[in-house]
């Protein structure tokens, strides 16, 4: 078996039937015709699941202020996004700092923490190394910000509409997306 991600295994039918019956995002397309998974617009009958956003740092952190058109935070959240970023500026996953939201992207009828897995293997090869300290002095390293142009990330959202984003990794040497 071959995942959409480019995953294989070699599990068993009754494995695949036990994961897909639990997993309330798993879809079986029987008909090769039946169309894409994800939709570009709401429909009667779709089901709200959270935000992708997209922040940029108010950080005075050298590298944050170096490249701070390109330092992007994405994630997605059920949250009011508002509400998400309120208090930025004590929070490490926000670098201690406050944010800047660059863009907003509406969720239905999709696993958010399935997406942001898949959103952030995607941007993996420009994830920031970035330590900075809690407000207790503790360091933490932010995981969720990456080094790319936002226009990548419009692209990205464009092929996770359509389906194809599993095909492509991000390439920091092109800034741009590449198939695998």
């Amino acid at each position: 078996m071959i995942f959409d991600n480019g995953t294989q295994s070699r599990m068993l039918m009754r494995s695949l039937q036990r994961a897909l019956n639990n997993d309330e995002a798993g879809r079986r397309i029987t008909d090769p015709e039946a169309g894409p998974l994800f939709s570009g617009e709401q429909e009667e009958g779709d089901q709200a699941s959270g935000t992708i956003y997209v922040l940029r740092s108010k950080s005075d952190h050298p590298l944050v202020a170096a490249n701070r058109d390109l330092v992007h935070k994405i994630g997605v959240t059920d949250q009011n996004v508002a509400q998400r970023i309120a208090g930025a500026r004590l929070q490490a996953t926000f670098l201690m700092a406050d944010v800047e939201l660059v863009a907003t992207f509406e969720l239905f009828n999709i696993n958010r923490n399935k997406l942001e897995n898949l959103i952030h293997r995607v941007f993996d090869p420009a994830r920031l190394d970035i330590e900075v300290r809690d407000r207790f002095d503790r360091p933490v390293r932010a995981r969720e910000w990456f080094l790319v142009p936002m226009i990548v990330i419009d692209e990205a959202v464009e092929r996770i509409k359509d389906g194809t984003i599993t095909s492509y990794v991000y390439d920091p040497t092109l800034a741009r997306l590449v198939e695998r």
